[in-house]
């Protein structure tokens, strides 16, 4: 199993990434997967790109937010059947746990990122994609889009990077149940309906659509933005006196900002506030 990748240089927007394709545009990052013959499937080497991607993204402060797609009209297929599912079964425990652990990486990685992350899906979001999907901060769909968590179809249990954990909060345990249990796959229509999609983008407009609304969280207070993200994440942990004293002081140093003063100063002259992420 390849362990290292093409390593990710600084900035972003000068980076050439081998397993995917990457491009930079103001302050968004559009990242593609990009093997449409086989509908996008993700293999050792760029599940450990991606992995080292989303980690640098978290040292380059000229992008604000990310948008994931697929190429060829899916999102991906998941584990590359040849590529990733063949070679586990000659593995032993040791390498199976090495490459389990480094698929998890991934999820930690988009987590940890600051920027928000929306995934655009279209076509198939299958296993490993699905993943990817639901580990984005936002997802938007075209309208035959299908998303299936596929792990039990191969034997596995649902339990893969982190799925128990966050399927649950975005969808319901009864319903996250269901999906994991089977393996089916969950219409466009249906992800809307449970919450698992924003909203449905007709296919054509999609990716100009994900772009749209990143380009609108990009222009805003990046600091404010990294700390929602954070909180959402640290609160699945806390009750809610916690939260509630967490996010007092969240807020406070939200409010030491200079954007937070700059939008005081736009509003008091009725006008908009142009973000500088200070």
């Amino acid at each position: 199993m390849t362990q290292f990748a093409n390593p990710v240089t600084l900035p972003l927007s000068g980076y050439e990434p081998r397993h995917f394709l990457l491009s930079v545009d103001g302050p968004v990052a559009t990242v593609t997967l990009n093997r449409p013959e086989k509908k996008n499937p993700l293999t050792f080497e760029s599940y450990r790109e991606l992995t080292d991607f989303f980690h640098a993204c978290a040292k380059d402060e000229g992008v604000k937010a990310v948008v994931i797609t697929g190429a060829g009209g899916n999102f991906s297929s998941g584990g590359d059947v040849f590529e990733i599912i063949g070679p586990l079964v000659e593995m032993d425990t040791k390498g199976l746990t090495a490459f389990t652990r480094m698929t998890g990486e991934l999820v930690k990685a988009m987590r940890a990122a600051p920027q928000p992350i929306i995934a655009a899906v279209e076509g198939i979001c299958a296993g490993a994609g699905a993943i990817v999907a639901m580990a984005s901060d936002l997802r938007l769909a075209a309208p035959g889009a299908k998303v299936a968590f596929l792990f039990n179809k191969v034997g596995l249990a649902g339990c893969d990077m982190g799925a128990c954990a966050i399927l649950p909060r975005i969808i319901g345990q009864g319903r996250a149940s269901e999906l994991l249990y089977t393996g089916r796959f969950m219409s466009a229509e249906e992800g809307e309906r449970w919450g698992f999609f924003s909203r449905l983008v007709e296919a054509a407009e999609l990716t100009a659509e994900a772009g749209k609304l990143a380009r609108a969280i990009g222009t805003g207070p990046t600091y404010a933005n990294t700390m929602t993200k954070r909180m959402l994440a640290m609160e699945w942990a806390m009750s809610v006196e916690e939260a509630i004293e967490a996010e007092a002081v969240a807020q406070a140093l939200c409010m030491t900002t200079e954007d937070f003063a700059r939008a005081y100063r736009a509003f008091a002259a009725k006008e908009k506030p142009v973000f500088k992420g200070d």
